[in-house]
């Protein structure tokens, strides 16, 4: 196997794994700096108002988001799979 076939799939496997982990990230990102901005303004400071809107928004996300993320994932699997004899 030489070398410029190893970096690209090393480039398409870190490719994919942004693009299937980045709505769940995205998601709790904008949440978690929505839930602080409200902390802030009104200054009350639990944790759980934190985590408990964090973790419903990545439930939201792997439900709306799952069937996508599943096929990107099973679409990038099925290819480097069939291609293993190309590889040699």
């Amino acid at each position: 196997m030489n070398s410029d076939v190893v970096l690209q799939l090393s480039s398409q496997l870190l490719w994919n794994a942004i693009l299937i982990s980045a709505p769940i990230l995205g998601l709790t990102l904008l949440v978690g700096l929505t839930v602080s901005i409200l902390q802030v303004v009104t200054q009350v400071q639990d944790m759980s108002l934190t985590f408990i809107p964090k973790v419903l928004s990545a439930v939201v996300a792997l439900t709306v988001f799952g069937p996508w993320m599943l096929h990107k994932l099973l679409s990038y699997a099925t290819n480097l799979i069939s291609n293993i004899p190309s590889y040699f």
